[in-house]
Parts: structure tokens; C-alpha cells; sequence
């Protein structure tokens, strides 16, 4: 394979293969085949240049060399990752097998007496869990159990006992599988989570992917973004918000020495960090879990289920007592103690939850809590940000005014994508873009970056201070004099872009004209959620009037709002839910992130800033805004089932109850049927939402 050696010292060689010498299927393979070598240590290969950095013995550089020379990526295979759902399903396979062949073999080869045995030590556990839930102060499905298994052994009907604890494995074994599997999917689809961060080097800060980064490692983090790994301060200081780790509010300042961790964000400074956990894992986990069990990401359905659940157990021990008392049959009466309620209800709520959150994810839609799919039902309103969420993810620089005699149109964007380079919007984006695609290169000139949220950047450059941002931070936070000449110029050229201006020293040095128009699929997207019942759709943007017009009409959206602050946009979020509006905030900023947390649910972009995806509860990872509808849907459907579930629930158990109180069932009868409806409808909460709503439609 051909290549340049781009870095070349002892222990150390980069080689730089270009863009096209392999696929990306193939990092993996290739990385396999350096480290087959002895005297290679560690490899880290990307196939976006075609990068491959081998740490090696000393000594031995010509044998590496001599490797990269060799290797042919015809004819390597790609290695496949494994995945945690099909061992998930293999597992769960081999156990429903295993638990039935056992059941059926023991009573069909085992004499009667050691059968009886053996149901009667296996009834013990049952009894103890009872016992053990009664004496924590809980009458549950525990004590449900418990009983029914104990009464059947004080009849000594061993047969009957047998059968509902063979049935209850099944149903414990088959709500284990459903969890698992709903994790690992949430897992496979959340891990898409690698970013690129800025490691401090020897010859200065390099971006790179995170899965290049190792332990020890040092690496950058500035204003806004989210601390990727756990790690101890090196250098700088800054003010650190901790409430995903904490709950705390606040922010706390830290600086050099101080511990900092995985998903916190800074709010303001920058810090260098050597990295001592690859926290990546952690940080997934800690959303699975919190996914799965924080009471406080419940939907408000699901809680309502549980309470509901637990507070019937009590009705069936009544059931029971009643019935042994009129009829002074403890066969019909056990019969009773059979059928609850509560099993089927309390694990087929949090099923079809877990379930609808692991379709969303396939859906490429990251949901955090049930909560915010029931919101998301519940809403009436959507408020969209408008740049880098309605408008394309990839604003162009469309020309470059210069106001300096001193500086020419190529100085001006040079210096404005040294400051942009290092923060994470869109618009920051297209103007670093727009300096690439002119060959401007530039070197770090200035002091340390400052970025004032929902304003600009502020640096010192020179020894002068250098802003970038809105006009209302230039001209009237900033001081800075834009004359009426100016003014008109920049309103002339531009047109409907909006405008990012430039000021170094106090003077008005350039102005930036951002073309930003609506991504392809935004006006349908808009017509999708006024037909899912989202009638009232609004847009906040800081551009100006003009171009905040053309956007809205482009997409059919009469409600607007031009040149709006952060605080602007919090408030109108706040407004709408005072007036008993059930809002949805849609944005991408650092700016957002306020507006965001006020909303009743919130979504994020998938190219957001890292602060708002931390403050939405949702992100569009597929980075389409028909996805919104789709979650509406979905969202729909989901409190469509869980409501349906409860009326069959409530009408099949209540038909067994009679029938055990008449005597047409027996007790293992109404075990089985009980324990079968109560799989069948789990069963059912796990097939897909939209699917099955396709099929609705077809059958319509």
C-alpha cells in the first residue's frame, strides 16, 4: 500500500495512505494486521485520510514500515462486531427450552413422591418471597404468589402447585428477556455517541475522533461543550455544571488538580484534562439507566399503572377470603387467588414504555424517559429554533464585506474562522467552511476565546479586543459604531442572509453574510405535524425580520419571532405553557439550551451543540425533521395501547374471576389462562408501533 510518512519519531510513525485506500468497514481489519506484528504496540487507523499512528519497540521502525508497504486492503476481510441482541435472543431461546424440557421430563420420568418433593422445595422459595415482601411492608404480586403456591401445597394438590410456578417462571423469564433485549437495542443504537475532541499535543492542539484517544492523554475543552471522559485538570480553569453527575444546580468553579467527569458541561472557561477513564460506557449507561428505572422519567401512565397495580393485590386477597367464606370451597376460592389484576398490568405498562423508547432509537430518535414520549402526545404546540433546525445543517458563507482599509475581504474571514473554529453551531461552521474553501489557513493569533451565549466571541487579538456575533452584541452590548453607510452597505449586499459582524479594536472590521436556507424536508415536516394535530407551530430566531420572514413563508408558518435573545426565547417558552399550552422546543444552540429546559419536552438536533443535547429529552440523530412526526405518531400510538391494554386486562380477568367463583375453572386452569394472557399481552406491547399502524391504515 502507498503512503508518506507524516510523523516520524522513535516509538512513533504516522503514515498518511490518502482518503481512498481503504473503506472504514475495513479500520478495524487493518488495524488487526499492524498489531499481528510483535513489535507494534498499539494502532489507531482512520479511514477518512487514510491515517494509520503505530506506537512500536524502539528499534524496530523498518519492520513497521515494511508492514504498512505489504498490507492490501483487497484483501482484507471486514470484522463484525457482535451484537449483544442476537446472544440476547440465543440466550433466552436456549432457557425457554431448557425450563420446559425440564418441567415435562421431571413429570413424566421422575416417580410421583420425588416429583411431589421437588414442587414442594421449589414452593418454599415462592413462600419466602412472600414472607420477605410482607415483612419489608409491601402487599404485592410477591405475596400474591406466595400465597396461591402455599395453598395449593396445604392441599397437597402438587400437580395444580407445579403448574403455577412452571408458568410463573415462564412469565418471569420472559419479562427478564424483554428488558435485556430493550437494553442492548437501547445500547446498539445510543453507542453511536463518538465525537471529536481537541488532544493537546507537543505541536499544538490536533482534533481527533474519540476512540484515538487513550489513557493519559491530555486533552482541550472549551465553553459549551461536554466533558467526554473522567479526568483530572492540567491547565486552565472553569466553571462546571455537575447536575447530571450531582443534581446540583449550580455551577462549581474547578481548576488545575480538581476531578471532572464524563457528561458534565462547562459553562464558561477552558480546561486541559488528562484523561483517566474512558467514560464513553458510563455515561451510556448511566441514561439506560436511568431509562429504565428513575421514577422521574416514568410517563405519568406508567407510575399510574404501578400504584394502580400494587393497590389491587389487596382486592384479591379479599376475593379470596370472601369466596373460602360463602362457599367453603378452598378449590374455588384458590381459584380466585389465581387471577390478579396487577401482574399484567404492572409489567405490560413499563414493556410497551421500554418497547415504543427502543423503536424511537431504531427510528434514529434517542428518547430519555418515558415521561417525554406521553408529552410528546399531550402536545398542542411546537416552537422551532430556526438556524441549524428549520434551516439547512449547513449554512453557507455567501460573501465577506471588509470596512478596514487595513484588512482585505481574505483577512477579515481569516480572523473570523479563528475565533468560530473552536464552537459548535452551525454558523461558526459555515464561516470556518467558507475560509477552507478560499485555501485560507490561519494560525492560533490570539488570546483565550470567550464566548458570551447567545451573543458572540470575544478574544484579544494583538493585543486588541476582537468580538464576533450579532449585531446587538457589537453595536449595543460592545459599543461599537456602525454608521448609517455601513449599515446600508451590509443591507444592500446581503440581502436575505443573515449577518454575523466582526469588530477588532473598537472599529467595525467586517461583516459576514450567512446564507441559511430550509432543509429540504422542513415544509413537509410542517405539514406532517398540522396534520398529527400540532396546529399551532412557531419559529424564534435572532436574524433579522427580513430573512426570518422568507423562511417562515417558504415553510408555512405564520407565527414568527425575529431577532429574539436566549432570555427572549425562554420567556416565550414559559408564556405559551402559562397560557396552558403543552409546548415542544426544537433547537440546536448553545442559545437554546434555556429555552429547551422550559418546555414541557424538548428536541435536539442531531448536529446540536453538546449543551443542548444535554438539556433536550430528545435528539433527532437521523437529523430529519419528519422524524417529528414520526415520534408523534409513535408517541400516539403508544398511549393508545397502553390504554387498550388496560380495558383487556380488566375485562379477561375479570371473566376468569368469575369463572373460578362458579367453579368452572380450576385452579391450575385459571393459573394457566391468567399467566398466558398475562405473557400474551406482554408479548404484544413489544411488537412495533408503526408497523402495526401501517397495517391499521391497509386494513382501513
Amino acid at each position: 500500500m502507498k503512503f508518506k510518512i507524516v510523523y516520524d519519531k522513535p516509538g512513533r510513525i504516522r503514515f498518511r495512505c490518502g482518503a481512498y485506500a481503504f473503506e472504514k468497514e475495513l479500520e478495524s481489519a487493518v488495524q488487526k494486521a499492524v498489531l499481528d506484528c510483535a513489535f507494534a504496540s498499539e494502532a489507531e487507523v482512520h479511514s477518512e485520510n487514510g491515517g494509520i499512528l503505530v506506537y512500536y519497540q524502539k528499534g524496530h521502525r523498518s519492520d513497521i514500515v515494511q508492514i504498512i508497504a505489504g498490507l492490501n486492503p483487497r484483501k482484507l476481510t471486514p470484522i463484525p462486531e457482535s451484537s449483544g441482541t442476537e446472544q440476547i435472543d440465543t440466550d433466552f431461546k436456549k432457557d425457554l427450552v431448557k425450563l420446559v424440557a425440564k418441567h415435562f421430563l421431571c413429570k413424566a420420568l421422575l416417580p410421583t413422591p420425588i416429583g411431589n418433593c421437588i414442587v414442594f422445595f421449589k414452593g418454599i422459595r415462592y413462600l419466602w418471597r412472600a414472607v420477605d415482601a410482607l415483612g419489608q411492608g409491601h402487599l404485592n404480586v410477591d405475596v400474591l404468589d406466595g400465597a396461591s403456591v402455599t395453598a395449593c401445597l396445604i392441599q397437597k394438590n402438587y400437580k395444580t402447585a407445579g403448574t403455577i410456578m412452571f408458568m410463573l417462571s415462564i412469565s418471569s423469564l420472559l419479562e427478564d428477556y424483554t428488558r435485556a433485549r430493550t437494553r442492548a437495542a437501547l445500547t446498539d443504537s445510543l453507542a453511536i455517541k463518538a465525537n471529536q475532541v481537541w488532544r493537546v499535543t507537543e505541536d499544538g492542539d490536533v482534533l481527533v475522533s474519540m476512540k484515538q484517544l487513550k489513557i493519559g492523554d491530555e486533552i482541550r475543552v472549551r465553553t459549551g461543550s461536554i466533558i467526554p471522559v473522567d479526568g483530572t485538570i492540567t491547565d486552565g480553569e472553569a466553571t462546571i455544571n455537575e447536575s447530571s453527575m450531582t443534581g446540583e444546580p449550580l455551577s462549581v468553579m474547578k481548576s488545575k488538580d480538581a476531578s471532572v467527569f464524563a457528561g458534565t458541561v462547562i459553562d464558561e472557561g477552558s480546561i486541559v484534562i488528562r484523561v483517566r477513564a474512558m467514560s464513553s460506557d458510563t455515561k451510556l449507561q448511566k441514561i439506560i439507566e436511568l431509562i429504565d428505572h428513575s421514577e422521574n422519567l416514568k410517563a405519568g401512565v406508567q407510575s399510574k399503572a404501578e400504584r394502580l397495580a400494587d393497590r389491587i393485590v389487596p382486592f384479591s386477597f379479599l376475593g379470596f377470603g370472601l369466596t373460602l367464606l360463602l362457599t367453603r370451597n378452598i378449590t374455588k376460592a384458590v381459584s380466585i387467588l389465581m387471577v390478579d389484576y396487577s401482574c399484567a398490568i404492572k409489567l405490560s405498562t413499563p414493556i410497551a414504555v421500554i418497547s415504543a423508547i427502543r423503536e424511537a432509537s431504531d427510528a434514529d430518535i434517542t428518547v430519555k424517559g418515558g415521561k417525554y414520549l406521553e408529552a410528546f402526545a399531550q402536545a398542542d404546540t411546537i416552537v422551532f429554533d430556526k438556524t441549524g433546525t428549520l434551516t439547512n445543517a449547513q449554512p453557507v458563507l455567501e460573501r465577506v464585506i471588509s470596512f478596514d482599509e487595513t484588512r482585505s475581504e481574505e483577512e477579515v474571514l481569516k480572523i473570523a474562522a479563528c475565533l468560530e473554529e473552536h464552537f459548535p453551531h452551525s454558523v461558526a461552521r459555515a464561516i470556518v467552511k467558507g475560509a477552507s474553501d478560499k485555501n485560507l489557513f490561519h494560525e492560533e493569533e490570539h488570546a483565550d476565546v470567550q464566548y458570551i451565549v447567545a451573543h458572540g466571541i470575544a478574544t484579544i487579538l494583538h493585543g486588541e479586543r476582537a468580538i464576533i456575533g450579532s449585531k446587538h452584541f457589537v453595536s449595543e452590548d460592545e459599543g461599537i459604531v456602525i454608521t448609517p453607510e455601513q449599515q446600508a452597505e451590509i443591507n444592500e449586499k446581503a440581502g436575505a442572509c443573515s449577518v454575523v459582524y466582526l469588530a477588532v479594536g473598537k472599529q467595525l472590521t467586517g461583516a459576514l453574510c450567512i446564507s441559511d436556507p430550509p432543509r429540504v424536508e422542513a415544509k413537509e415536516a410542517v405539514e406532517l405535524l398540522k396534520a398529527a394535530g400540532i396546529q399551532n407551530i412557531v419559529m424564534l430566531t435572532g436574524d433579522s425580520e427580513r430573512a426570518a420572514k422568507v423562511t417562515a413563508e417558504k415553510l408555512g408558518i405564520t407565527t414568527y419571532c425575529a431577532q429574539v435573545l436566549p432570555e427572549d426565547k425562554h420567556s416565550y417558552v414559559e408564556r405559551l405553557k402559562a397560557e396552558g399550552k403543552h409546548v415542544i422546543m426544537v433547537g440546536d444552540g448553545i442559545n437554546d439550551a434555556p429555552a429547551l429546559a422550559a418546555a414541557n419536552v424538548s428536541v435536539a438536533m442531531s448536529d446540536a451543540s453538546d449543551i443542548a443535547q444535554e438539556a433536550a429529552d430528545i435528539t433527532l440523530r437521523g437529523a430529519s425533521l419528519t422524524e417529528l412526526a414520526t415520534l408523534r405518531a409513535l408517541s400516539e400510538r403508544l398511549m393508545h395501547r397502553i390504554n387498550r391494554n388496560y380495558r383487556f386486562i380488566i375485562a379477561f380477568n375479570s371473566a376468569l374471576l368469575l369463572s373460578g367463583l362458579c367453579g368452572f375453572l380450576s385452579p391450575s386452569a385459571s393459573a394457566f389462562l391468567h399467566n398466558a394472557s398475562t405473557m400474551m399481552i406482554c408479548a404484544k406491547s413489544m411488537t412495533p408501533l408503526m408497523d402495526q399502524r401501517k397495517e391499521e391504515q391497509q386494513r382501513a
